[in-house]
């Protein structure tokens, strides 16, 4: 186990480019699989969740080549099923959640599939009902099995369906859509995710012969055919990387430019840290965030707290749920954190109270935050990083601090930031990795 020791309160300046998408990545990675023909992909982030998922693809028997940092090609000619019952895929599905996407291509492309029970980060239960019931509807048989912990997916030839989804949900969207863009008819996929994630999904099949009609909204009409060719594909910058840099640059008193953002994919993400009083300006397509000594939280027209919540897309992102709480220690003002969609992505707070926070935990979904004005700086102490996404709330924290800082763990922050230690030190962050 690994652990970053931080020196905090320094200010940090400079330039950043955002690695490719996360959560794009694990839904186009599994998409390789639903053709023979070769798949070039540009911008995959070298981090643990997406090298475990490429690892997977080429135990598989898919003929997986680095063409350059971050470009690789993938080919599924041959793609080993048995593999599917081995021991060996069972540990390795079982870490990754993203290996549930595995489901719908293989279940399109051979009529059949066997996935683990997915691991992944430990926010609350994620359940996987919209994954069966939509590929349920498509004509697959799904039945779980008990001694080994994994679900066994088969169909005698998918058929397309109406379906309303009993909730937004992102991978689930993902792997019903892959799933029907070979199925027999037309599909339609009501009340369907629409995060940047889905539309590069969508555009990406799409040049591979698939017909989807309503990219970008919450109906998603596809009329299968009977195969797809290869294409090349380039994935988004990461627009949770994007929030947390933002709010890196309000905690730190840093003036820092985000490189190559895509602004027009960021949806409400900058509006909603411009809520906390944090400055920004774009320059092209970089993002430019001065160093500002205080920042304030807005109010409502009613002069009522403020309130930051999470909603399927195009509402702000649960990713970054974290990165805002954090962010608004250091704020002037008051602020009310909702995290509806998950149960326990809040339970890392103690760890900043602790640190010097003022923070009210109301119940495992609200938080207050009353922000300090840097009045009181936070205070180094020892801590573990619970999941990704807490896990560089708790870094943020950690470079804003006054004294030394150790997050344990820090395995959980390498699933989902790639390199983030050398990256911060380009900016003049004291950040050292130790085992």
């Amino acid at each position: 186990m690994s652990s970053f020791i931080i020196e905090g309160g320094h200010v940090l300046s400079g330039e950043i480019t955002p690695q490719g998408a996360k959560n794009e990545a694990l839904q186009i990675l599994c998409a390789v699989l639903l053709t023979p023909e070769e798949i070039i992909i540009n911008n995959i982030p070298d981090i643990r969740d997406v090298n475990k998922l490429i690892d997977i693809l080429s135990d598989m028997g898919v003929e997986v080549k680095k063409l350059a940092e971050g470009s690789y090609s993938f080919c599924a000619v041959e793609v080993d099923l048995d593999y599917l019952q081995s021991d060996k895929f069972l540990n390795k599905g079982g870490m990754l959640r993203g290996s549930v996407m595995l489901l719908g291509p293989l279940l399109a492309r051979f009529g059949k599939a066997l996935i683990p029970l997915p691991g992944g980060d430990k926010i609350g239960r994620r359940r996987l009902d919209t994954h069966f019931i939509g590929l349920e509807k498509l004509g697959a048989d799904i039945k779980y099995e008990i001694e080994n912990s994994c679900y066994r997916v088969t169909t005698n030839g998918l058929k397309g369906a109406y379906m309303l989804l009993d909730e937004a949900s992102v991978t689930g969207t993902a792997n019903i859509l892959m799933a029907s863009v070979l199925a027999e008819g037309e599909t339609c996929i009501f009340n369907a995710a629409c995060e940047p994630y889905l539309l590069q999904l969508a555009r990406m099949l799409n040049s591979m012969g698939a017909k989807i009609e309503g990219i970008g909204s919450n109906l998603l009409k596809i009329t299968g055919v009977s195969s797809l060719s290869g294409t090349q594909h380039t994935m988004l910058p990461d627009m949770i990387e994007i929030g947390s840099f933002i709010g890196l640059a309000a905690i730190t008193k840093s003036s820092l430019t985000i490189k190559n953002v895509h602004y027009k994919e960021l949806g409400i993400i900058p509006e909603v840290f411009q809520r906390l009083g944090i400055k920004m300006q774009l320059k092209g397509d970089d993002l430019f965030i001065p160093a500002q000594e205080s920042y304030e939280v807005q109010k409502y027209m009613d002069g009522a707290i403020m309130t930051i919540s999470d909603a399927p897309w195009p509402g702000f992102t649960p990713d970054l749920i974290s990165i805002a709480l954090v962010t608004a220690i250091q704020a002037k003002g008051s602020l009310l954190i909702h995290q509806k969609m998950f149960e326990s992505r809040l339970f890392f707070v103690d760890k900043l109270i602790d640190m010097g926070a003022q923070i009210i935990l109301c119940d495992p979904h609200r938080a207050t935050v009353i922000g300090s004005d840097r009045k009181m700086p936070l205070r180094g102490i020892r801590m573990t990083s619970p999941d990704i996404r807490a896990g560089v709330a708790l870094l943020l924290a950690a470079l804003s601090a006054e004294g030394t800082s150790i997050i344990d763990n820090i395995e959980q922050i390498d699933r989902g930031y790639q390199n983030i230690d050398s990256r911060l030190r380009a900016l003049g962050a004291k950040i050292e990795r130790v085992n």
